[in-house]
């Protein structure tokens, strides 16, 4: 299936996990909890994810490199500092935590999966084709890079 490499914008692959939750909230059991502790749960996943993103994106801003994901052969600089001596995919770690934020919205056990499908989609489809050609760009500096920090957390 690597034709639906690099093709479908992250955040559009994030929307679309959030419906198909949605859909699953909506037709499967759901568990109750505290307010007090929904709603925790839920603004330290927006915020761990606002940061993240955020953080990613200030990053090759200041380094004037390209935040398109559709196009990382356009990348001009290996960025590796800050947020990205934490993860190697900063913005994608904020998807996933905003998605682990409507999970606990939905109080939705099996919504979960979209969180899933979302990780195993960007890994596969946007994650490993980026490190190709990140590794094809930068060379050793990149494979040097991979080894020290994690592709997730």
């Amino acid at each position: 299936m690597k034709f639906l490499e690099l093709k479908i914008p992250p955040p559009i692959v994030a929307l679309l996990c959030a419906a198909g939750m949605w859909i699953i909230a909506n037709n499967t059991p759901h568990y109750s909890t505290t307010p007090i502790l929904k709603w925790g749960f839920i603004l330290f996943f927006i915020v761990l994810g606002a940061t993240f993103d955020l953080a990613g994106l200030l990053a090759f801003r200041r380094s004037k490199t390209t935040v398109n994901p559709l196009h990382p052969e356009k990348s001009s600089t290996l960025v590796s500092g800050g947020i990205y001596k934490i993860t190697r995919n900063p913005m994608y770690c904020g998807m996933a935590a905003l998605l682990l934020a409507w999970a606990v919205y939905l109080q939705s056990p099996l919504s979960v999966a979209g969180v899933l499908l979302f990780i195993g989609y960007i890994t596969q489809f946007q994650i490993k084709p980026e490190e190709r050609m990140l590794t094809g760009i930068f060379g050793d500096a990149f494979i040097q890079y991979q080894q020290r920090v994690r592709r997730w957390l």
